[in-house]
């Protein structure tokens, strides 16, 4: 669960709902200041159990380097409605309504550079192998070429299972997992405030979501191939530790994709909110410079 160093927006953000040809969706958008030499746009799509205050702390700085970038919430995550349906949350839609952000927040400008963070990587795979033509690059965040590693799938699992019990409310299954937690895991020292915030996110998500997605998460097939053959830059970027992907799969991964490989010394599965500095310095040298295969 990705957990954000601080809920204020910058000064150059603001929040509020895009209207899409698929329904309004809660976002956070940043603009670059007076006089910065404009760079193009970006989508971010967070992941499993996220939302867009997943990307606040990258607001700013990507902002600073030129770039005008929407932040948003997916159909069921936190501010953004979604039904009481699973299959309303199937890849195929998801990836539709990618589409649809993406046209409505910036009306055919172009560039438009897409980052899909955990989850939100299969989505937005999903979306450009099915439409590549509105964007200019595509940055994939701490996701991997296929489903989770086992041992992460076994507690998805659990989870899901907890979702579709009628004896479980998502308030018991969070306190479950927070007494699950090991002494010394991120809670402990989480800002009041942000703690609150993670709790009332958990329980504004959809379960259906959770459910759906869930499941993508645990049945993914590797689609490295496919991606492969769209003829836009790539952008492979993590931690240097994550347990949901093995960094050694996301190292291959680039490999095949022929993409830009960038690891966040001391970050772990959220580089963007535990060390948005470098994250954000190198999603702005990609985005200003597509380069090829190799380290960054």
């Amino acid at each position: 669960m990705s957990r954000p160093p601080s809920l204020a927006l910058p000064p150059c953000a603001r929040a509020h709902r895009l209207r899409t040809s698929r329904g309004d969706f809660a976002v956070h958008e940043a603009m670059p200041p007076a006089g910065t030499p404009p760079r193009g746009h970006a989508l971010l799509v967070p992941g499993f159990t996220g939302s867009k205050e997943d990307f606040i702390a990258l607001l700013e700085p990507l902002a600073v380097r030129g770039f005008h970038v929407v932040a948003v919430d997916g159909r069921g995550q936190h501010e953004s409605e979604g039904p009481h349906d699973e299959s309303a949350y199937a890849q195929e839609e998801l990836a539709q309504d990618v589409l649809a952000q993406t046209a409505a927040a910036f009306d055919g400008e172009e560039p438009v550079h897409l980052l899909g963070h955990s989850l939100g990587g299969l989505i937005t795979r999903a979306a450009l192998i099915k439409d590549p033509s509105p964007y200019a690059s595509f940055t994939i965040m701490s996701s991997g070429p296929g489903a989770i590693a086992q041992d992460q799938q076994q507690r998805t699992r659990m989870l899901i299972g907890a979702l579709v019990d009628p004896k479980t409310d998502m308030e018991w299954i969070w306190r479950a997992m927070r007494a699950l937690d090991p002494p010394e895991a991120p809670e402990a020292s989480t800002p009041r405030e942000v703690a609150e915030f993670l709790h009332r996110r958990w329980l504004n998500t959809v379960p259906e979501q959770l459910v759906a997605t869930g499941r993508q998460l645990i049945g993914e097939p590797d689609r490295v191939v496919e991606l492969a053959a769209v003829p836009l830059p790539k952008h492979v970027l993590s931690g240097s530790v994550d347990y949901a992907w093995p960094i050694a799969w996301m190292d291959d991964m680039a490999v095949r994709l022929g993409a830009r490989r960038t690891v966040i010394e001391g970050a772990e599965h959220s580089p963007g909110a535990e060390r948005p500095e470098p994250t954000a310095r190198a999603l702005a040298d990609f985005w200003e410079r597509p380069g090829p295969a190799g380290a960054s």
